[in-house]
């Protein structure tokens, strides 16, 4: 409500006392020497109290900043990667790479100061794709192999048909609603750096800045107020962070940074870019024999946050995802390029491989002449063969697909007549459908805490964070469902390093699995604590105290206590259990042995102007499994959202770089075009939940299936709309222009 009503806190309105502003000058160049930097004349303007450079990064003893992963998961081969300075020192590898930041009392005296900074830059040539980059070696970050080769070549051997693909996985910019930004103090009496900032993974953040810094990591506490939005692009501190807390100490002052969105656009992280070249093996009957797929990942200038891990553990823990290949061979690369660094996000990894394994199998079934649900059911994985394992060791332990695509089929019902009422208008119809699944649970460390207050209130503070998923809303439906005590009565704390130790934030869909997990176990311990207590108020004896609705009773009689009043006693006992907790209070920890896999089918309808290539999604269907649901409401929201960034992938999104000066095309909202309301058509939303079986809630993650389904999904139905011109697809969002330049050469030949 307190968002619907303006009310949301976000850093841009937090108040500080004696506020400086920071301003970011960042390279024009893609890549460059940097020769002489004259900050002479910026310095001495009004209201400047700082303008550092990567020399000065050096001598206060900044260090680079490192990737939270720097090994293959998978075999423990470290990666091949560039230092990355906060500020750029010696040259500059990416258009928008930082250079000089400026501190002044108001943000339009630093942004001013920075116009009269002198950098000599001699250009050198910029890499902007990974077929240019493999030119040089040294461009190589991580290659490796999975899967049986040998075997996967005799499958293709005996194959009666073999499907091939080449595909790009388009890179595009997150534009997150609310910029990032930051407030960072340093408190000179104690060598503590307090940092307010809108991210979404607070105590990994901490630890990186902290290392950067080059202090412990208690003496960086890391708050984050309300944020708008994260999506993965806050998911991994950034040199920013680092910047204003150098500043804040180098000033004495509060020093303040909200990115702007010009600068966002070549500054915050952005996401996919991945080629590949895929081959589906088949039998004479249609069933899959085997996977190869060669493919690289374009990681950008720098290696950063857990980027590492897409390219590797992630877009190979599920290569058939949900269909049964006997045989899979995977060739997996990453290189860097001049362009702005590749993190995460919805549904990195899985969204690559899942589209990769819905295009192969349309394009199989189109070849073959064989109905493409019909080909997708006849190698689903099948109900008895789950739980699972996958050719690279992951096991899932639930899902029903074969049942989850017949319900998505059904909603397809009617499509013949809509297709023949569509081309009575002049115009293409065509439907495409993408089955799903992901593994979530991010982090594999959680961390919650239970206090119980005078006033009769519980009180959750988590290590993961709420950044729009409604936390707010679930997290004390679980506590008050387990627990018994009223909504009303449960406060919620997140969001600040300082409140608890430890925490995996939020990424991978992973809050409700992690954190509703850590508070079951809480509650489980938290009403064996409370039963000696109930026992020594009601006069019996421990053994037959029974806790169920929120009391404890005294099996066989109507003799009650409920657990607030159980709770004020232990406090007042003042005893402390071993974990330190007074009275009932109780801090718990989890550590995941596996993930959860959401899965589903979604269902798409296009129509196409053959005259001028506007394509618009004119239905769009989701059937998911999400496992238990915890609020359904909240569930659809997330849905929606995730869907509105596939769609907008599959026709509007595009991050477009000039090969020859590395400079982003597509820098702005002037040439990069977002997701609108009208771009939307209305969604249905349908449940076909499978309990998890590896949570005690049985919850899976909800956050990310319509970022991974919708673009295979839409670019299926754009294929079957440009059958009749024998189109079988094409890289890239669905423009207008691209749409009709391919049915022009398609009527010209």
């Amino acid at each position: 409500m307190r968002f619907l009503t303006g009310h949301g806190r976000y850093v841009d309105d937090l108040p500080f006392d004696d506020l400086t502003h920071m301003f970011i000058l960042r390279s024009p160049h893609a890549h460059a020497a940097l020769s002489a930097i004259d900050t002479t004349l910026a310095a001495k303007q009004p209201g400047v109290l700082a303008v550092l450079t990567g020399a000065d990064q050096a001598a206060a003893g900044i260090a680079p900043m490192q990737p939270y992963v720097r090994e293959n998961f998978r075999n423990g081969e470290p990666f091949n990667y560039q230092p990355h300075p906060p500020l750029a020192s010696g040259d500059v590898r990416y258009m928008g790479q930082p250079v000089v930041l400026i501190v002044a009392r108001t943000y339009a005296q630093a942004r001013d100061a920075a116009e009269l900074i002198g950098i000599d830059y001699d250009p050198l040539p910029a890499v902007t794709t990974v077929e240019a980059a493999l030119a040089d070696e040294a461009n190589v970050v991580v290659r490796w192999n999975v899967g049986d080769a040998m075997a996967t070549e005799s499958a293709f051997a005996a194959a009666a048909h073999v499907t091939k693909v080449s595909l790009h996985n388009h890179r595009v910019v997150t534009n997150s609603m609310e910029p990032r930004g930051g407030v960072g103090y340093h408190n000179a009496n104690d060598g503590g750096y307090t940092l307010h900032v809108s991210s979404q993974s607070l105590h990994m953040a901490r630890d990186c800045i902290a290392e950067t810094l080059g202090v412990p990591s208690e003496q960086v506490r890391v708050i984050a107020p309300d944020v708008g939005g994260g999506f993965g692009l806050k998911n991994s501190a950034y040199g920013e962070h680092v910047l204003m807390l150098w500043a804040a100490r180098a000033t004495g002052c509060p020093v303040k940074w909200i990115n702007d969105r010009s600068a966002g656009f070549t500054s915050d992280h952005q996401a996919r870019d991945h080629t590949a070249e895929a081959e589906l093996a088949l039998d004479a009957d249609g069933r899959f024999l085997g996977l190869r797929i060669s493919s690289w990942a374009n990681l950008g200038a720098y290696l950063v946050g857990s980027a590492g891990r897409v390219c590797t553990d992630q877009y190979a823990s599920l290569p058939g995802t949900v269909y049964s290949i006997p045989h899979v061979h995977l060739t997996i690369g990453g290189v860097a390029t001049n362009t702005v660094p590749i993190g995460v996000t919805r549904g990195p990894g899985f969204a690559e491989s899942v589209n990769i394994m819905e295009r192969l199998i349309d394009r199989a079934a189109r070849e073959l002449n064989i109905d493409r649900a019909g080909l997708r059911r006849r190698n689903l994985i099948a109900p008895d063969a789950i739980p699972f394992t996958s050719i690279t060791g992951t096991r899932v332990d639930s899902g029903q697909f074969s049942a989850t695509l017949d319900a998505a089929m059904t909603l397809t019902k009617g499509f013949d007549e809509r297709r023949q009422e569509t081309e009575a208008r002049g115009l293409l119809r065509g439907l495409g459908f993408a089955c799903h699944i992901k593994a979530t649970g991010g982090a594999p460390e959680e961390k919650v805490e239970l206090t119980f207050g005078d006033d009769d209130t519980v009180t959750l503070t988590t290590g993961t964070q709420s950044i729009g998923q409604g936390h707010e809303t679930t997290f004390p439906q679980i506590i008050s469902d387990l627990l018994g005590v009223p909504f009303e009565q449960i406060r919620y704390r997140h969001g600040d390093t300082g409140l608890i130790s430890k925490g995996g934030g939020h990424g991978s869909s992973r809050a409700t699995y992690m954190g509703g997990t850590a508070m079951f176990l809480a509650i489980e311990k938290i009403i064996e604590k409370g039963k000696p207590f109930a026992a020594q108020a009601l006069e019996a004896a421990e053994a037959d105290i029974a806790f169920a609705d929120g009391a404890f009773h005294v099996a066989g009689t109507d003799r009650a206590i409920d657990i607030l009043t159980v709770a004020r006693i232990a406090r007042e006992s003042g005893a402390r259990s071993e974990d330190g907790g007074l009275g009932l209070d109780t801090p718990q920890e989890f550590e995941r042995e596996f993930m959860t896999f959401p899965n589903g089918c979604h269902v798409a309808e296009v129509e196409i102007d053959p005259d001028t290539g506007k394509t618009t999604v004119v239905r769009y269907s989701a059937v998911d499994d999400y496992g238990k649901i915890i609020n359904p409401m909240v569930a659809s929201g997330q849905i929606h959202g995730a869907i509105a960034q596939g769609i907008g992938q599959a026709l509007l999104e595009h991050a477009v770089y000039d090969d020859a000066s590395g400079q982003l095309v597509s820098g702005s909202f002037m040439d990069y075009a977002m997701p609108r309301a009208d771009d939307m058509p209305a969604f249905d939303v349908t449940f076909n939940g499978t309990p998890c079986t590896t949570n005690p809630l049985g919850v899976k993650g909800c956050g990310e299936a319509g970022a991974i389904a919708g673009f295979p999904a839409i670019a299926n139905a754009i294929s079957d709309a440009l059958a009749p011109f024998d189109v079988h697809g094409f890289d890239g969002p669905a423009t207008p222009e691209r749409v009709w330049r391919v049915i022009q050469q398609a009527r010209e030949t």
